[in-house]
């Protein structure tokens, strides 16, 4: 967002239309590849153990095999990596009643890395309770927002997994929940959290972040639209920008226009900044999805629309936005050889709302993704992008900075293909993705930057040690964004039996 427009819609009544609009419309967050339900409601226990080891030809690891790992991968090109974890859900109690409503969650994976930056890292550690669908968990757990293959796809455009999972304190339904069974039916969850305090501009920033989304269809149907919103803002904490004194509006009595996006036009304790604009930095998607369950194929088709500012409202970014085609192939189990899954998208954030930033007239442009005048390190944790990893951060490319903002380049198209298919026992998945950046409205790069990025490995099952899956991938980055690389990755995973 610009340092001039912070706002997430344009007005009170505007924040309204959206958010009826987002029902209305059609999405869903999910961890699965497309937006049908896991079944997350049974008892298990997941451990594991693995060593694995990245080599690069250049300086910094490839682009597809450091993106969307939860920032678990560093960049700086050769790494060994130790991690082990366990993730589970177990009844509360054994009595028959309690032990299919009520259950507690948990989860805690740990990763050394040895690299020029040596790192012992958290990215999981959490626990919670649950009555069916509803549940509450506190802690740092992973979560895909959005609709998009979280495997094969770029990542969804405001949470992808290219970031470390933010601690909060999470409510919400797990699973579709019916409001008119065999028709409608809605999940969705509530959260706060905290950044970390080690940010190159702000500090003691909080996270707000809630989404709401809706299914349209039998659960077993043909077909089925899906409609919600996602929304997260940073706020609260301290920033040398546009505060008073440097701090940003906290506590209880702003909460309320943080959660709603209102503009606190009538308090008077506020900074010039904060009472024109919106409190925080906000951002968010209107996500849609229809899905085709056929016979041989599922089809997903998906479309995620991007809020940073006023100009949706208006129509004005309408080109901006995340499409993609999914089809999941069926009866495959068969076939020596296979292609399971097909994942195609078009990421384009090109249009911004226009050059223009006039308020008040309909144009608010230069939205300037994943940057804020405000909160100048921008959307990230840990200096790497929550959203879409193709919006680079500065430290990831060799283009001069802009400013202090978190990004250079955020005016991008991206067309990717993404698959995956078997050969025997062997898993193998392959993605190719060929952008064209072109840097900020601000600080634009000298013309179109094309760059591009692929990645093809494979995942074996071998006997040793009583079961294991040896994995191994070769990614390319071929362009100008980035340093030309060829990079490789080498694992050796054990899972265990508790």
């Amino acid at each position: 967002m610009t340092s001039t427009s912070n706002s997430l819609f344009h007005s009170s009544t505007s924040l309204c239309k959206l958010i009826l609009g987002g029902f209305a419309a059609v999405a869903a967050f999910s961890s699965p590849a497309f937006a049908q339900d896991t079944d997350t409601s049974k008892s298990h226990t997941n451990a594991w153990v693995e060593l694995a080891a990245y080599g690069s030809t250049a300086s910094r690891t490839p682009f597809w095999l450091h993106a969307n790992q939860w920032g678990i991968v560093p960049i700086t090109g050769q790494v060994g990596s130790l991690r082990a974890g366990v993730v589970g859900r177990q009844p509360l109690s054994q009595n028959a009643e309690s032990k299919q409503n009520w259950t507690y969650v948990y989860g805690l994976e740990a990763v050394g890395n040895v690299s020029k930056n040596s790192k012992f890292l958290l990215p999981q550690a959490y626990a919670g309770i649950a009555f069916k669908s509803l549940q509450l968990t506190v802690g740092r757990r992973k979560q895909y927002v959005g609709f998009n293959d979280h495997e094969l796809g770029t990542g969804s455009y405001m949470w992808s997994g290219n970031a470390m999972p933010i601690p909060k304190v999470q409510l919400g339904f797990e699973q579709y929940v019916p409001l008119i069974k065999n028709f409608f039916y809605f999940k969705g969850y509530y959260s706060d959290g905290v950044l970390e305090n080690s940010r190159p501009v702000t500090s003691h920033l909080k996270l707000h972040n809630k989404a709401l989304f809706v299914r349209l269809g039998r659960p077993e149907g043909t077909v089925k639209l899906y409609g919600g919103f996602n929304h997260a803002v940073q706020w609260g904490g301290r920033s040398p920008y546009f505060t008073e004194n440097g701090k940003m509006p906290g506590g209880v009595e702003n909460y309320w226009f943080v959660v709603t996006g209102f503009k606190p036009k009538n308090k008077t304790n506020l900074s010039n900044f904060d009472r024109t604009n919106r409190i925080g930095n906000h951002v968010a998607s209107l996500d849609a999805g229809l899905e085709f369950d056929l016979a041989n194929v599922n089809i997903f088709l998906y479309r995620q629309n991007l809020v940073e500012d006023g100009s949706l409202f208006y129509l004005n970014n309408i080109k901006d936005g995340l499409n993609g085609l999914v089809l999941k192939f069926k009866n495959t189990e068969q076939a020596g050889f296979s292609i399971d899954r097909i994942a195609l998208e078009l990421l384009y954030t090109k249009s911004q709302g226009g050059s223009e930033t006039t308020d008040g007239n309909g144009i608010r442009g230069k939205d300037d993704y994943f940057n804020n005048g405000q909160v100048r390190d921008g959307w990230s944790y840990f200096s790497r992008g929550i959203g879409t990893p193709f919006i680079t951060a500065s430290s990831e490319n060799d283009w001069p900075r802009y400013a202090d903002f978190f990004t250079n380049n955020n005016r991008v198209w991206v067309t990717h293909a993404g698959l995956q298919g078997k050969l025997g026992s062997t898993t193998w998945i392959t993605k190719l993705s060929f952008s064209s950046n072109q840097g900020t409205y601000d600080q634009s790069f000298p013309g179109k930057i094309y760059q591009f990025s692929g990645i093809a490995g494979v995942e074996v099952p071998l006997s040793w040690l009583g079961g294991t899956f040896v994995k191994g991938a070769i990614s390319v980055d071929q362009g100008d964004l980035f340093d030309n690389a060829v990079g490789g990755m080498l694992s050796i995973r054990k899972n265990l039996n508790l």
